[in-house]
């Protein structure tokens, strides 16, 4: 089942493409993120504007708020912000809050992190990490350290050791990083 475009992304606002300085990246972390966070299949679609439109495709949809891996209130595609249990979404909702979500850990770690700026590949793989493990964290990570002193590849490899949940390695968390690091090392500057 396939809903129809459910978010449009305005110039006149502040969008995922313009922070990152990449449309492909833009795009990329929004099918990337609800793969990852809610198991749900997204088409993006770039329009001659530069603005992305969403459509679900398949997979589950998560309108109710519920407790992820580490009992946090969860809903959409791993929002956590402002959500309690008990609270109900619709799909516009969901992805004007992923949008947000994704400009918020964006920016932070553009600023933390200024060479990722236009390396679509390598922001929206920084961008999906922060999403999941904080900008804070990110900011202070052998990722970041290492990108930061030009080494790309250690700092590419340096995502793997992102495994943990609640102080122990999750095969979900396994996985999703060596996708991340695949997707980071994709066209990696020299």
């Amino acid at each position: 089942m396939t809903e129809p475009s459910t978010a449009r992304r305005s110039t006149a606002k502040k969008t995922l493409s313009a922070v990152i300085g990449s449309v492909i990246g833009a795009a990329a972390l929004f099918v990337m993120v609800p793969a990852e966070e809610s198991g749900r299949t997204v088409a993006a679609t770039v329009n001659t504007d530069q603005t992305i439109a969403l459509r679900h495709v398949a997979g589950p949809r998560y309108l109710d708020a519920y407790l992820d891996i580490v009992k946090v209130p969860t809903a959409c595609d791993g929002i956590t912000k402002g959500v309690k249990l008990g609270q109900t979404y619709i799909a516009a909702q969901c992805d004007a809050m992923l949008e947000a979500e994704l400009i918020a850990h964006a920016e932070p770690v553009m600023a933390c992190v200024p060479a990722l700026r236009g390396r679509g590949n390598q922001a929206a793989a920084a961008v999906s990490l922060a999403y999941n493990i904080g900008t804070t964290g990110f900011c202070r990570s052998t990722v970041a350290r290492r990108i930061n002193a030009g080494d790309w590849r250690g700092g590419c490899d340096a995502f793997l050791l992102w495994n943990k949940a609640g102080g122990h390695v999750v095969n979900g968390l396994v996985a999703r990083r060596k996708r991340e690091r695949a997707l980071c090392l994709k066209d990696l500057p020299r």
